[in-house]
This record gives C-alpha cells, sequence and structure tokens, in this order.
C-alpha cells in the first residue's frame, strides 16, 4: 500500500506538535529536582498528594522525549497517552487556578490532538509501521 496524503497531514502534524512540546519539555527537564516538584505539585488538584518529583520528572519526560517519540513514531500511542494525560492534569491546573478557559485552552486543545493521534495511529512516515495485517508492506 502506497502512503497517503493523510500520512503527509500526520506528519506534518507530528513534527510541528513534537517541536513545540519540545521547546516547551526540556526546560523542564533540565530543570532538575526543584523543577520537577513545581511541576509535579499539579497534581495535588487530583487528590495525589506525594512523588511530586516524581510526578513531575513524569510530565517533563513526557513532553519532551514523548514529543521526540510522537516525532519519530516511535511507542507512539504510549507516548500520546502520556500526553495526553499531562495536558489533562494541565487543564485541570489551569482552571482550578482560576485561569478560565482562555488560560486552559492550549492543554484542552493539545489534549484533543494527542487522543486524535493516538486513535488514528502514526502513519506511514514512522520508524516503526504498524503492524496490521496487509496495512503498509515495505
Amino acid at each position: 500500500m502506497r502512503p497517503s496524503s493523510t500520512d503527509l497531514g500526520l506528519l506534518i502534524i507530528r513534527i510541528g506538535i513534537g517541536i513545540a512540546f519540545i521547546v516547551h519539555g526540556l526546560p523542564k527537564i533540565v530543570g532538575g529536582p526543584l523543577k520537577w516538584v513545581e511541576v509535579g505539585s499539579a497534581m495535588q488538584y487530583v487528590g495525589i498528594n506525594f512523588g511530586h518529583v516524581v510526578w513531575g520528572f513524569l510530565a517533563s519526560f513526557a513532553e519532551t522525549f514523548g514529543a521526540l517519540f510522537l516525532i519519530l513514531g516511535v511507542l507512539f500511542r504510549p507516548a500520546c497517552a502520556m500526553l495526553a494525560f499531562t495536558m489533562l492534569i494541565a487543564m485541570i491546573f489551569h482552571l482550578v487556578n482560576g485561569d478560565g478557559f482562555n488560560g486552559a485552552s492550549h492543554a484542552i486543545e493539545s489534549m484533543i490532538v494527542f487522543i486524535g493521534l493516538g486513535i488514528s495511529g502514526s502513519g506511514f512516515y514512522s520508524l516503526i509501521k504498524p503492524k496490521k495485517k496487509g496495512y503498509y508492506k515495505i
């Protein structure tokens, strides 16, 4: 099967969103434990009041390396799930802090994109091809 315009569209979305999230995530991951605690403390809004350094590292990892996996099409659906969850927590954080829809809209929109990408899959242009029978034989 040959790649389609949909596959090219998915690649463009993956690269664009992936680069944007690497730019967001890299300062968080290199910020170290102090930054991770700051980021991870958002988990308190869903009733998790422990392990903020771990949760912050995981969010930073998702934004940085999850975005890289997104671009490459490697571990694509787990990366989308990590990123969507991170955006869910970011959305809750902004809404609880009174930022309203405008403050939470980036997280909401990003979460929707990651859920959609996770459902659709990475497409033809990825390092690891889908393993559906008869799908994209190389």
